[in-house]
């Protein structure tokens, strides 16, 4: 099937009708949906898939003599932020399947295997920790910390994995698989303005992390408690988004608070608690770690007059990545000279970067929006991306 095709077929699943933007969550059943279709496309091209026991899949196009090491695997994620576009990681997907079938209409026979992979929960939509999948099969974080993860519902990550058909005691790293994987290139839809050529590679991955902030008040009536007698949290966690702004701007980093839970969530309540999630990324560790600092200091000294309590906890972190120079370097001379550029976006190809040479690709997205409907990729472009994609793969696995 055409790139154009797979692409169609993908298009509607977990898309909402009114907004344009897509919930695909970790092992919901618009993501549960994209992995049938997954496993099917692999069949469709006699590719075994691999289930590993972190719930992540590859499927396997092996070579003649039926060798499973030194593969090159590339690949991306099949769900989404919430409300996010059709492009940030299925059209790594898509193009890795597309790329073997134009591999394959050209005659070449790969030496060593070559593997598309589908990580598990890489945004971190529904459980919190973005590059789940990846950071568990790289040993990246700790498995009993992840089988504790819960999500909206309050359903842990362990229950989720046993329903899925997953033995939630397994996972965690697995020096096995990774032994027997050369490299990762992972392309990627662009997720800004700054490369104006169809395909670029990137460079690095700026610092970014998440941090989970907890508010905790006294709930009351709204329209019969005194402001003097109110604990209310919502008014520390207000200015706690002022401060996240104040903190990015003098540090030269980025911060965003763009999830929040109140409980009880009435409008004529005075909330309990609140819990907000800190997103901040910058161009060196030390900026990121001061921007959060003073974002924590300035939510407990606006705490302290309301007699609410804080507590600041990190869910993730990632340091930042200088991709492989050699492997990027090879990937520059395959493309013909593609132009290098930084990311502030983290991927799957950023984790596995501690444990294997990774690269990846970006294609370029004409409205600069990601994470959002707006966000896109002409299909020009992406078929530019594939014909990218299969020469990378066709280079790396002949040895």
């Amino acid at each position: 099937m055409s790139f154009e095709g797979m692409w169609a077929e993908l298009l509607p699943v977990g898309r909402d009708a009114g907004t344009g933007g897509y919930h695909r969550f970790a092992w919901t059943p618009p993501e549960l949906e994209c992995r049938a279709w997954f496993a099917g496309e692999a069949r469709r091209r006699a590719m075994p898939v691999e289930h590993d026991r972190n719930g992540n899949m590859i499927a396997w196009w092996l070579p003649e003599d039926g060798t499973r090491e030194g593969a090159v695997l590339t690949g991306s994620h099949l769900d989404s932020v919430p409300g996010g576009g059709a492009f940030d990681g299925p059209l790594g997907i898509v193009s890795a399947f597309a790329a073997v079938d134009l591999l394959r209409e050209r005659g070449a026979t790969p030496r060593r295997p070559i593997g598309i992979a589908a990580f598990a929960e890489e945004e971190g939509a529904r459980f919190g920790v973005a590059c789940l999948g990846s950071r568990l099969l790289a040993g990246a974080i700790d498995p009993a910390r992840a089988r504790s993860l819960t999500d909206a519902d309050g359903r842990t990550f362990a229950e989720v994995l046993h329903g899925a058909g997953l033995d939630p005691e397994a996972i965690g790293p697995d020096d096995d698989l990774l032994g027997r994987v050369a490299c990762y290139v992972e392309l990627h839809v662009e997720q800004g303005r700054a490369l104006a050529e169809p395909v670029g590679v990137a460079s690095s991955i700026v610092p970014h992390g998440r941090w989970r902030f907890g508010f905790a008040g006294e709930g009351n009536h709204a329209g019969t408690t005194a402001l003097a007698d109110r604990r209310d949290p919502m008014v520390p966690f207000a200015g706690m988004v002022l401060a996240a702004r104040d903190a990015a701007e003098r540090n030269g980093t980025v911060a965003t608070v763009g999830k929040v839970r109140v409980v009880p969530g009435g409008v004529n309540a005075i909330a309990s608690s609140v819990t907000a999630w800190l997103d901040a990324r910058g161009p060196a560790d030390g900026a990121v770690r001061k921007t959060v600092e003073e974002v924590g200091a300035a939510a407990r000294e606006a705490a302290r007059p309301h007699g609410v309590a804080v507590e600041l906890a990190e869910e993730s972190y990632t340091e930042i990545v200088d991709f492989n120079l050699a492997l990027r370097d090879r990937v520059v001379r395959t493309l013909g000279g593609a132009p290098v550029l930084p990311t502030g976006a983290g991927h799957d190809a950023g984790v596995l970067s501690a444990r294997v040479p990774t690269a990846m690709l970006f294609v370029r997205n004409p409205t600069g929006v990601s994470h959002a409907p707006a966000e896109h990729a002409e299909t020009a472009d992406c078929l530019v991306g594939v014909e990218a994609l299969a020469a990378v793969l066709d280079d790396l696995a002949r040895g």
